[in-house]
């Protein structure tokens, strides 16, 4: 779980959207490991002309309700997007004799549906009115390929370098029936109903096309929860997110997208997110004292702040001792091995979700980070920094990686297109 901090929230809010619902960015910015800080039950916005299939007089929407995110663009929304309060992480497989036509069929009906709920629209048809009072929420879905689509597709000329599977690590412990899959999708919004709706409506349109691979749910801190942008805590109770790249940082987009010019050319603005779901032994965590839990991340579990002083974004100092001459960073604290500076420059953009799935069957807390990060090159991004973190980072002891995907996520469809269009009709 590498230390990284808070994106800027990028949003595109317009003054009225599809189906009359209001568009309003939220109050404050969002932090990649989960903040959407928002005036909760601040100045409301009313549906106008309600769209069909709405109530015959819409419910008024706070700016929780009625800010909503572009399907359209450069990007596919979900990756600067401010992350949201409650996410569904689903990857399914092509069915059998399924191929290139049912997949661009696939990801037209997708993408057609998106743009429906990502305005406040109900589905195109059998909406199932579980998200009808609740507005667009800053509902975002994303789509992704893995590696095995291509050959599903008979697309292997056009499968990315950067999609090659990712090298074993010591502290995988994997589960290959919640691995990877042929397709992806991430779903985000800041109302858990608006969520659910989303995940309903592309587990229905997917029909005999596609079948479930793995799904996975989770949840980060509901907007307006603190008065000012804040980063978020994990469920391990740190701060969690301190350096993560930021969009207005000059060398954002090189680190985060495929550049214009990029291989393969339909990834072109595109992005590769590495998924895992790590779990947190949380048991074995909370018996350390607050003091040992700081050395092994690094960080002063009150605020963020470096052990070597200042605030949560005071740059670290990884040569400070104290009066004993012991370096004040413990030489395998987590966000000292997590740095850029210390792993080739290497960064990734960071968007998790915390999960909680209740209790196994050795009666501990299934819980943990659903790891999502955003990259130009994985093997420039997440690669090396496990790879040091394999080596001895402190927080390994009180973590296990259960399931991993790495999928190749084009960039944004232009008004008319679908996503993947360039690659499933190129």
């Amino acid at each position: 779980m590498p230390d990284q901090s808070t994106p800027d929230a990028v949003s595109s809010p317009e003054d009225a959207a599809k189906g009359g619902v209001s568009r309003r960015r939220l109050l404050g910015t969002a932090g990649a490991t989960g903040l959407a800080l928002g005036a909760a039950g601040g100045a409301a916005g009313y549906a106008a002309a309600p769209s069909a299939g709405k109530a015959a007089s819409a419910a008024p929407l706070t700016s929780v309700g009625s800010d909503a995110v572009m399907f359209h663009g450069k990007h596919q929304p979900g990756i600067t997007t401010a992350l949201q309060a409650r996410g569904h992480l689903v990857a399914f497989d092509l069915a059998a004799g399924a191929g290139r036509k049912e997949a661009a069929a696939l990801l037209r009906r997708w993408s057609a549906t998106a743009q429906r709920l990502m305005a406040g629209e109900p589905a195109a048809q059998d909406d199932t009115d579980v998200a009808r009072d609740a507005g667009p929420s800053s509902l975002t879905v994303t789509f992704g390929f893995g590696h095995s689509f291509f050959a599903r597709t008979g697309l292997e000329k056009q499968r990315p370098v950067a999609l090659d599977p990712l090298p074993d690590f010591s502290s995988d412990h994997l589960d290959k029936a919640r691995s990877n899959g042929d397709l992806w999708v991430q779903i985000g919004a800041n109302d858990a109903l608006v969520a659910f709706h989303a995940l309903r409506a592309v587990q229905k349109d997917a029909g005999n096309a596609a079948r479930v691979r793995w799904q996975m749910n989770g949840f980060n801190r509901s907007p307006g929860a603190t008065g000012r942008p804040m980063t978020a805590r994990n469920l391990m109770g740190q701060v969690d997110g301190t350096r993560n790249p930021k969009p207005s940082e000059s060398d954002f987009d090189r680190r985060v997208f495929v550049p214009d010019a990029g291989e393969p050319a339909w990834m072109a603005n595109g992005s590769y997110a590495v998924v895992r779901r790590i779990r947190m032994l949380l048991d074995d965590w909370e018996k350390l004292s607050p003091g040992a839990q700081e050395d092994v991340i690094g960080r002063k579990k009150a605020t963020g702040a470096p052990l070597s002083g200042g605030t949560e974004t005071t740059p670290m100092d990884l040569d400070k001792t104290d009066a004993d001459g012991n370096l004040v960073v413990p030489i395998n604290a987590h966000a000292r091995i997590t740095r850029p500076d210390q792993n080739g420059g290497a960064a990734m953009l960071r968007r998790p979700f915390s999960f909680h799935d209740g209790i196994d069957t050795d009666g501990v807390p299934d819980a943990g980070l659903l790891f999502v990060c955003w990259q130009a090159d994985p093997l420039r991004g997440f690669v090396p920094v496990q790879r040091k973190l394999d080596r001895g980072d402190a927080l390994s002891t009180f973590v296990r990686h259960e399931s991993s995907g790495l999928f190749a996520v084009p960039g944004g469809a232009a008004t008319g297109e679908y996503v993947g269009q360039r690659l499933l009709e190129g």
